[in-house]
């Protein structure tokens, strides 16, 4: 069947006006080449090497918001497309929270991992970010505390957190510590 292409942020979450990030994208692929596009347009040169593109953006400012999606080609003709990715440039005035893990960054699969974003602020949601996935998890709501009951091979990586204000202007904190989880 057709590659699939992976898409993400690293380092993930919402990046503050003058911050960094790089788009990934990165494709089971022999020899074609990647476009990206933010919205229609197409994004200039970007960093290829085999099976993988960065598009890197740096001092960041609000034009570059939006969602980034990646085609993978053979020729011209467009073999892959990757999900839309959603970049947020937003200012970061909350207090960066601190990421920690129980019972430790090495865990046997199977094995119940703990992470707690803690913030010293009341009423906030907080996502926790793992590096290489688009998909953010939001803390549950009742405690600062995400907790995963099974941990398998897949679930090792980068993680850090994030925190918002849930009131009427979303107010973003500055993320995190990162913590490499390695499941055994």
């Amino acid at each position: 069947g057709a590659p699939t292409i992976s898409i993400f942020q690293r380092p993930p979450g919402v990046i503050p006006p003058g911050g960094s990030t790089t788009i990934c994208c990165i494709c089971q692929c022999s020899n074609g080449r990647f476009v990206m596009y933010k919205g229609s347009h197409q994004l200039p040169t970007l960093e290829q090497s085999g099976g993988r593109a960065e598009f890197s953006i740096s001092n960041a400012t609000y034009e570059d918001r939006g969602r980034y999606i990646c085609h993978y080609l053979e020729g011209d003709t467009v073999l892959a497309r990757s999900t839309e990715l959603d970049v947020f440039v937003e200012e970061l005035r909350l207090p960066r929270p601190d990421l920690s893990v129980l019972p430790g960054h090495e865990v046997a699969a199977g094995a119940e991992v703990m992470f707690r974003c803690t913030t010293t602020r009341p009423s906030t949601g907080c996502f926790l970010y793992l590096e290489g996935q688009i998909r953010a998890q939001l803390f549950p709501r009742e405690q600062g505390d995400h907790s995963f009951s099974l941990v398998q091979k897949g679930d090792s990586g980068r993680y850090s957190c994030q925190c918002f204000t849930v009131n009427a202007s979303r107010e973003w904190s500055a993320v995190s510590n990162t913590l490499d989880l390695v499941v055994r």
